[in-house]
């Protein structure tokens, strides 16, 4: 009988990068309702609204009704599946990991701001 032990390092180097300057959004009027299959993702950006990225490149921000600190704590959310498929605004609620739930009062498009 006999023992083998292999012993193996990988490095990998990764260049330096300038830090990109930061994305600056203009909010403009956005749509009452937003099909559910468009959704691509989406991220915590404050504690009364959350980002939706769209198929396509476009941006959304799902503004509450109030503020939901739960949704930053616990770093996720949930959307229930509708009859019509959409998520409308002043209709459907965004529902906190932790078992809360925030209103949507109101979608607002995402533009570049130059």
């Amino acid at each position: 009988m006999a023992q083998v032990t292999v012993e193996q390092s990988l490095i990998v180097r990764v260049p330096r990068r300038v830090p990109a300057k930061p994305l600056r959004w203009k909010e403009k009027k956005g749509p009452k309702c937003v099909a559910m299959s468009t959704i691509a993702g989406a991220a915590v950006v404050a504690d009364d609204a959350i980002d939706l990225a769209l198929k396509g490149g476009q941006r959304l921000r799902a503004q509450f009704s109030s503020r939901c600190p739960a949704l930053d704590y616990y770093s996720g959310f949930y959307i229930l599946p509708t009859e019509d498929g959409r998520i409308c605004a002043d209709r459907d609620v965004i529902r906190t990991r932790s078992g809360g739930q925030c209103e949507i009062e109101r979608f607002r498009k995402l533009v570049l701001d130059d």
